[in-house]
């Protein structure tokens, strides 16, 4: 079966070379240098993409070859397990994180980490970005998910998107085509892939918006574990309640796993105090869901993202 597997990622690799400008390509990638947690085992072939044209034909190609390709962009709300992945990974990052900005609008490549999204807003005088400054994510990952904090979203600033969808065809995307949610839009659904986002954003003054920026910072290095590595916020948001509250509640601040740790600053973080697998963390993840279920009755769902095959050796 690997034999095979094998064969087709060769094929496919010839495929993108053979592109006019091919994307680069490399083999078994650690996916501990790519994720926010650091850990993740090899991914079989690791795809950086240079424009949108070479996302399509990555899609188009993978759909050809019927093999899996997971998406990532700046890794900061994934855990990747310590087999790593089977097939291909598309990484959305540095090579697309072009922006420009024309009137109230700014134009930013999918690979634009949203800190530097939302400095060049406040730089450029444009409101409405200030919340994005201290999430550890990218324009694209941030778009699909509508990451938000601090009583903002990607939701009140997305006009419109440039996607790649399902066949391989570019598409373009007005605000009302999102359906966003809580941590949910129609990109999700479907698994589409954001190339660019337009945001629509309001006059400003680059002081006092830096210095608002400067604000949240400060409130988030006080409240959340910067110091170690970690995906962000591990659960998601109970109806009514907060999964801090009923994971210190059950007791389980500061309980280990191996490497892993529920951070002793803030409970809804699972922390990599250093050589954490991810056993270790799904291990806490399983204990804290177990533990407040019992406690509380309240079934908490991971937020994390987890993907890739369990280690076999």
């Amino acid at each position: 079966m690997r034999s095979k597997q094998s064969a087709v990622l060769s094929e496919l690799e010839t495929l993108l070379r053979g592109l006019e400008t091919p994307p680069r390509l490399s083999r078994d990638e650690p996916m501990a240098r790519h994720t926010t947690f650091r850990i993740g085992g090899p991914a079989d072939l690791f795809i950086e993409p240079k424009n949108a044209g070479q996302i399509a034909a990555t899609v188009r190609a993978c759909r050809e070859l019927a093999t899996p390709l997971l998406v990532l962009g700046n890794g900061s709300n994934l855990l990747v397990r310590d087999g790593g992945i089977r097939g291909a990974v598309l990484y959305i990052g540095p090579e697309m994180a072009d922006m420009e900005v024309s009137g109230r609008r700014m134009t930013a490549q999918a690979g634009l980490t949203l800190k530097a999204a939302a400095r060049a807003a406040a730089l450029a005088g444009l409101a409405g970005l200030c919340f994005a400054e201290g999430i550890p994510g990218s324009v694209g990952g941030g778009a699909c998910m509508n990451a938000g904090a601090y009583g903002g979203e990607m939701a009140q600033v997305v006009a419109e998107a440039e996607i790649v969808d399902e066949s391989g065809t570019l598409r373009v995307l007005r605000a009302g085509e999102f359906d966003y949610g809580y941590r949910h839009s129609a990109l999700l659904d479907h698994a589409w892939i954001v190339t660019r986002v337009i945001f629509e954003l309001a006059p400003g003054a680059p002081g006092a918006l830096a210095a608002e920026m400067r604000e949240l910072a400060a409130r988030r290095r006080s409240k959340q574990p910067l110091r170690w590595p970690s995906a962000g916020s591990t659960f998601k948001r109970p109806p009514g309640d907060f999964a801090a509250r009923l994971i210190e509640e059950a007791g389980l601040k500061g309980e280990k796993a191996g490497g892993a740790e529920i951070s002793s600053l803030h409970a809804g973080f699972v922390v990599n105090r250093g050589g954490a697998t991810a056993a270790d963390v799904l291990a806490l993840i399983e204990r804290v869901q177990a533990r407040v279920w019992a406690r509380s009755g309240v079934r908490l769902e991971p937020e994390v993202r987890i993907v890739g095959e369990e280690r076999t050796d």
